[in-house]
């Protein structure tokens, strides 16, 4: 499968942005997704997932990184084979390379960057204060 992530852009502290990931050759509800970002010098780090869905729908168990929980949502859209990730209330410690990753039936257990096979190329988000 081939990941293409987009919506990045440069914002303002508590302005929302919404990335996409668009997966290609295979269904997207097969395959657990998530986020991840990366700032100069440091380790990719995870932000959020979803389980992969056995019904091929859109919902599934959830996991989130306490730096972002209660404002990044992860969504998937089976008729679109696109994976969201809403971004609320933004601050400027958000700023960072975003990659979306899936991995086939991956579970939301998975949360580091070995454990996810396909990646996106990532998208660049700068929070301004």
């Amino acid at each position: 499968v081939q990941l293409q992530a987009s919506g990045g852009g440069l914002v303002q502290a508590g302005d929302s942005l919404r990335l996409s990931c668009v997966a290609s050759e295979l269904p997207i509800s097969l395959y657990g997704v998530a986020w991840f970002r990366q700032t100069p010098g440091k380790e990719r780090e995870f932000v959020t997932n979803l389980n992969w869905s056995n019904s091929g729908g859109s919902g599934g168990s959830t996991n989130v990184a306490d730096s972002v929980k209660g404002r990044f949502t992860i969504s998937r859209d089976p008729a679109k084979n696109t994976v969201y990730l809403q971004m609320n209330s933004l601050k400027v410690e958000d700023t960072a390379v975003y990659y979306c990753a899936a991995r086939y039936r991956g579970s939301s257990s998975r949360t580091t960057p070995a454990e996810y096979e396909y990646w996106g190329q990532g998208t660049l988000v700068t929070v301004s204060s």
